[in-house]
C-alpha cells in the first residue's frame, strides 16, 4: 500500500515572522527491505540538543536511520502490514536497511524475529489498525488512540490483524537501559 503522509513544517522568514516553510507530501517514505509492506516515513529529524529551530534545510529528507543520533530525535510514521499476508520477515535485512545499531539478538527472536531493544525513549500513538506490542514478558493489544511510552525495552511490533497498522512515533536519544 505505502503511506502518503502530508506534513507541514513551520519556520521563520527573514524578518523573523512565523511562516509555513514546508507544506508537502513527506518525501522520505521507504518500503523496508526484508519486511514487505513495512513503510517508514521520516517527517523530521534533529541531531543536537538544544534543537536549532532556525535551520533552513529539510531535516526530513536525509536517509532513513532506525535510531536517533546522539542528542537527536526522529519524528516518523510507520505502516506495519498484517503478518498473515506476508511470507515472513527477514529482520536482519530490515534492520540493516535502516542502519540500526539495535539489531535483534538471536536469543531474543524466539518470540518474534524483530524483537529488539532501543537506545531511545519512544513516544508512539496508534493512528489506525491494531498492533500487538510484544515484550519479554507479556504483550498488549494496541488500538487507535492508544499511546505508548517505550523506554528502551526489548520489544517487537506484531500486526495480527487483517489491515495495516499506522503508528506515529517520536524517538529521542536516551541512555541505554541495562
Amino acid at each position: 500500500m505505502g503511506q502518503k503522509i502530508h506534513r507541514i513544517v513551520t519556520g521563520h522568514n527573514k524578518q523573523g515572522k512565523a511562516i509555513v516553510s514546508i507544506n508537502d507530501q513527506a518525501p522520505n517514505a521507504v518500503e523496508i527491505k526484508g519486511w514487505p509492506g513495512l513503510w517508514v516515513t521520516d517527517l523530521w529529524t534533529t541531531d543536537e540538543m538544544p534543537i536549532d529551530n532556525m535551520t533552513e534545510h529539510d531535516r526530513g529528507a536525509r536517509p532513513l536511520r532506525h535510531d536517533p543520533t546522539p542528542n537527536g530525535t526522529i519524528f516518523r510514521v510507520v505502516e506495519f502490514p498484517p503478518e498473515s499476508k506476508m511470507q515472513g520477515i527477514d529482520a536482519k535485512a530490515a534492520f540493516e536497511h535502516l542502519g540500526s545499531t539495535t539489531k535483534p539478538r538471536e536469543e531474543d527472536t524466539a518470540k518474534h524475529p524483530s524483537m529488539h531493544k532501543t537506545k531511545s525513549i519512544d513516544y508512539l500513538v496508534v493512528i489506525a489498525g491494531e498492533m500487538w506490542m510484544v515484550m519479554e514478558e507479556g504483550e498488549v493489544l494496541l488500538r487507535p488512540g492508544d499511546c505508548i511510552v517505550q523506554r528502551g525495552t526489548n520489544h517487537a511490533w506484531v500486526n495480527k490483524g487483517d489491515v495495516p497498522c499506522l503508528l506515529a512515533a517520536i524517538l529521542i536519544d536516551a541512555q541505554p537501559a541495562p
